[in-house]
């Protein structure tokens, strides 16, 4: 992924006002990221604990896509674990939520959302590096190259977006 800034992070949001783009918090060490690591840049808002932010680069699109989501903190159980519908990347207890975004125009003013079971911090990028790993350990050794990887968490990521 290209190195981003706040303008071109804020002007990204499909399913939100140009206020609230304005308004939303974003990281304040986009300097310092990895990009060539990154395959979409995600983060929680640290002011409110039940959203997050994703903003992609879409080549099929030949633009930035970024959305809000909106996601309740687990309340699982010691020994549940779930699966990230982009990376398949298992955790345990509370790493995997819900993430709701509200769709974009008119059908999310009407009250309309999509939602897909993420990674909580947003990081299915690093958990495919191995530079994060689980709670429960490394990942499960698949048959397919990195690359390929990739191209299935945006292959599912885009699959996402194109809903919203």
């Amino acid at each position: 992924m290209r190195s981003l800034t706040e303008q071109d992070i804020r002007g990204s949001f499909v399913n939100c006002s140009k206020g609230e783009a304005k308004r939303l918090f974003v990281p304040r060490d986009l300097g310092e990221r990895v990009w060539s690591e990154l395959d979409f840049l995600g983060w929680r808002d640290p002011g409110a604990p039940d959203r997050g932010y994703l903003v992609t680069e879409r080549a099929d699109q030949g633009r930035l896509t970024g959305v809000a989501l909106r996601f309740q903190p687990a309340r699982r159980g010691f020994l549940h674990r779930s699966m990230c519908s982009l990376c398949l990347t298992p955790h345990p207890r509370g790493g995997v939520s819900l993430m709701t975004a509200r769709r974009a125009g008119t059908a999310g003013r009407e009250g309309n959302s999509v939602g897909a079971y993420m990674c909580t911090d947003l990081a299915c990028s690093l958990y495919l590096r191995g530079r994060k790993i689980p709670e429960t350990g490394p990942r499960f050794e698949e048959t397919l190259t990195l690359e390929e990887q990739i191209a299935r968490t945006l292959s599912n990521l885009h699959a996402f977006l194109d809903k919203v």
